[in-house]
């Protein structure tokens, strides 16, 4: 037994070391991108998203065939918008020029995180690493890749691709890295190092909660539980067409999907007839208590369904669901901590609830929140802008799609919310961040202000370079890293750069060595 303690300590030291090797490489590279201009910061990424782009579809059917969830056509379709598409997003935002606001006599200069750890999720875990790699790209960050085990293969593969692509376009060599065999302990241990500059994290909440935790600055998500309320002005059938597309999307594992429609009693037997219409099963009231059972009987989600088909779920339930079913509607006769089906559901089954009018769904509805799903996202479906306006003021939701689809829309894909695949919850989700995550998030700005007193002139800071390179981890980056990087008139030639780097990556791993011995 103390044989097996002994050789179980010695593995998570050596996991411990190579991880510290890491963040050492990481924050030497943080510093050198650091000093990159926008047009180099801008091939960077452009390569990057390129890569991603080309294997989009490859790496869809991989994250399916790996975690047994979602669809891969879909994956794909999430692949290509967190790639190609996020690029063309911001291609033409500056997060690395200094900005003059004469008028207010202010200076800004953008100060990257430094190393960003990156949390990634097994729902959703290829278009996650391609988001949260493009972040840190375009605002000049390293970024260490932690992938959940059950989606390890597919989220290392995804990060690979894009390390590949922007260390051939010019960034710094370790700007981009990946755990290949995470476990909690190394996850923790990484968390807390004073290495890291912030956490991203998505996934379940005790990871989330673990990274507020870890003393590191972190950015983090909370769980879903989307309302979606249809009033008597709404388009129904215009309603159940979208809340079809955004349930039945990836087998409903985006935590921005509707958990529950609530509709006004007027316009319900209406609306269902237009959910059977569009795609939906409506389930029968003993069937609804077999997808009860099935989902909930345990006392929590039950994962087994999780990202599964409508006709898979169906099978599993001993339920008779047409192939061509997207989703599958239970209608409950109410909400709250004794009906399981009011929860967060990451599968196209969907809860349906009668209110007797706007004001009673609107009370339904804040009901959902309170119940699960914090500060993350509602939808409704209504033509009424003060019945819009009333729910939004509810609803403890930062984000509310209207008459579109809650999975994409929340989600900025079907509105003009920033496009994200990391749901900042805000104070009521007890998060850090209540907006969608973007760019502006991962990089800080000092702020030059000059006296408020006309009779001190602001300065001329036109054709100045701001740049100045910085300590990393307390010591000095190496010259011949700087070098290489910036391109300086006495850079040594291409073998040469190629020699060097390698020998100060060999005297990284020496000292890591002689530190880890003396210990």
């Amino acid at each position: 037994m103390n044989s097996i303690v002994a050789e179980l300590l010695a593995g998570e030291k050596r996991q411990t070391g190579q991880a510290d090797m890491m963040l050492e490489a990481a924050g030497w590279a943080a510093s050198s991108f650091a000093l990159f201009d926008r047009a180099r910061v801008d091939a960077i990424v452009h390569a990057a998203a390129e890569a991603g782009y080309a294997v989009a579809g490859k790496l869809g059917e991989a994250a399916v065939k790996e975690t047994g969830f979602g669809v891969a056509a879909h994956k794909k379709t999430k692949n290509e918008i967190t790639t190609r598409g996020l690029y063309e997003l911001y291609r033409n935002e500056d997060f690395c020029s200094k900005r003059i606001i004469a008028e207010k006599k202010i200076v800004e200069l953008p100060r990257p995180a430094g190393v960003i750890f990156a949390l990634t999720p097994s729902t959703n875990p290829v278009c996650t690493v391609f988001f949260k790699i493009l972040l840190a790209l375009m605002t000049r960050n390293a970024i260490v890749i932690s992938p959940h085990p059950k989606a390890q293969a597919c989220s290392a593969e995804a990060a690979r691709v894009m390390a590949a692509a922007a260390e051939k376009a010019g960034a710094p060599m370790g700007v981009i890295q990946v755990i290949d065999a995470p476990t909690l302990p190394l996850i923790e241990y990484v968390m807390a190092s004073p290495k890291i500059n912030v956490i991203l994290a998505t996934g379940g909440t005790p990871m989330v909660r673990a990274a507020y935790t870890s003393g590191n600055p972190a950015i983090g998500v909370g769980p879903g539980n989307a309302p979606a309320l249809v009033d008597a002005s709404a388009d129904l059938d215009a309603a159940a067409k979208r809340i079809v597309e955004s349930k039945s999307f990836d087998n409903s594992i985006l935590c921005t999907n509707e958990s529950v429609v609530v509709a006004e009693e007027a316009i319900a037997d209406r609306l269902l007839s237009a959910f059977a219409k569009h795609g939906a099963y409506v389930a029968k009231p003993d069937e609804v208590a077999v997808l009860r059972d099935l989902l909930f009987g345990k006392g929590s989600f039950n994962i087994e369904v999780l990202g599964k088909s409508a006709a898979e779920i169906g099978q599993k339930a001993g339920i008779r669901v047409p192939a061509n079913a997207r989703i599958i509607l239970a209608e409950i006769d109410r909400v709250g901590i004794d009906e399981p089906l009011s929860k967060e559901k990451l599968c196209p089954v969907l809860g349906f609830v009668r209110a007797p009018h706007a004001e009673g769904a609107i009370t339904m509805s804040r009901a959902l929140i309170r119940l699960s799903g914090a500060g993350h996202s509602a939808a409704i479906h209504s033509k009424n802008p003060a019945t819009i306006l009333k729910f939004s003021a509810a609803v403890k939701a930062l984000r509310v799609a209207v008459n579109a689809p809650c999975s994409q829309g929340a989600a900025g894909f079907a509105t003009h919310l920033a496009p994200t695949f990391t749901i900042g919850t805000g104070f009521f989700g007890r998060s850090s961040v209540g907006e969608n995550i973007e760019p502006k998030h991962l990089v800080n700005w000092t702020r030059i202000a000059y006296n408020s007193d006309p009779a001190e002139a602001f300065g001329d800071f036109s054709g100045i370079d701001a740049r100045f390179p910085d300590p990393v981890l307390g010591r000095e980056a190496p010259m011949t890293l700087g070098r290489l990087q910036e391109g300086a008139e006495a850079a040594p030639a291409a073998g040469d750069e190629i020699a060097i780097l390698r020998e100060e990556i060999r005297r990284i791993v020496l000292d890591e060595l002689r530190h880890a011995l003396r210990k």
